[in-house]
């Protein structure tokens, strides 16, 4: 506890406001491992996040989170909160773990005893805090794609594609997401052509490429980009340029499913670390700290080279263990 005191209307009061050793901002499995590994290490920690589970709720079937060969995104964030739970309390040991849900972290600031965390239901203070907030996608930026929204261009796949059965779709992204989106429509659309302005799909997977290529209902348009998507009320076509020979070409679609990327969730800490061009924290891969001492960063909203829920669960495990001397330290 750390007391306060305050001066209402001259008359002296006191307000106890709790120090929790470590505050976690973020569900996905970077803010699920970092919640498991600190109550486990006894830590006092709180979690906040609008919802366990991450990007990977909207994958129809995660196939490389080791030790489960093929998991459904929700039910995969089901055990991520099931697991958080199990820690939530401990016998002989009390709340370890404080889990607050549908709340919205706005910016973290540096005080006298460690930081604040400003969200939507209140401030938390603590010691430390890991930052594992992900990212959003990112919106594609060509003409029609914004008057077209919701209006066939769409950016999640098990979300909308039902509504596009037996018809003809595009996806725009040749990596891991791309390709997953695209497994999604060949179960019940006419077909899928997926756009990648690079020649060969080196961010997504060889086993998932392939399986995809195996369906007659998939071709693939590479070393090409969207120049724009047209229609009337509803989306009827993309058009994609060669990118060596500029030549245009026009694919009647019914919709267009972007994978292009995510834009880390970084604002809340752009006064007190350190970002990269890019928006993305810059971290020592090594413990996982920022330029700010007391904070830590672990997944998607990372500089760190590669990006996979494995990845960001190991980075927040290795995280962990500097934060607890850290905090034993202070």
């Amino acid at each position: 506890m750390v007391l306060k005191q305050t001066f209402p209307r001259n008359k002296i009061s006191y307000t106890l406001i709790y120090m929790y050793d470590l505050a976690i901002i973020g569900g996905g499995p970077a803010g699920a491992a970092a919640g498991v590994y600190a109550a486990r290490k006894r830590l006092k920690t709180i979690l906040i996040a609008k919802t366990i589970g991450g990007q990977s709720t909207d994958s129809q079937d995660v196939q490389n989170w080791i030790g489960t060969p093929h998991i459904a995104g929700m039910e995969m964030a089901k055990q991520l909160e099931a697991h958080l739970r199990e820690y939530a309390s401990l016998p002989g040991q009390g709340d370890v773990l404080e889990i607050k849900l549908s709340v919205r972290a706005t910016a973290v600031q540096k005080s006298d005893a460690g930081f604040v965390v400003e969200t939507s239901s209140g401030n938390y203070e603590a010691k430390a805090v890991i930052v594992a907030t992900g990212g959003s996608r990112k919106r594609l930026a060509v003409p029609g794609a914004l008057e077209f929204e919701n209006k066939g261009v769409t950016y999640c796949a098990s979300c909308d594609g039902p509504l596009f059965s037996g018809q003809d779709v595009a996806v725009v992204g040749g990596g891991n997401a791309g390709f997953e989106s695209a497994a999604q429509l060949l179960a019940y659309c006419k077909s899928v052509t997926l756009i990648h302005r690079h020649k060969e799909f080196l961010r997504a997977d060889k086993a998932t490429v392939d399986a995809v290529a195996a369906h007659s209902n998939f071709k693939s348009l590479t070393n090409a980009e969207p120049v724009k998507i047209e229609g009337d009320k509803f989306v009827k076509s993309i058009t994609v340029k060669d990118r060596s020979t500029g030549a245009e070409t026009v694919v009647p679609v019914a919709a267009v499913f972007v994978e292009v990327g995510m834009v880390p969730a970084t604002d809340l800490v752009k006064n007190i670390v350190v970002l990269d061009e890019w928006g993305k924290i810059k971290v020592d891969p090594h413990t996982q700290r920022t330029s700010q001492e007391g904070v830590w960063a672990a997944g998607d909203c990372t500089d760190g080279l590669y990006h996979q829920n494995n990845i960001a669960a190991g980075d927040a495990v290795k995280a962990l263990e500097d934060i607890y001397y850290f905090v034993k330290a202070h």
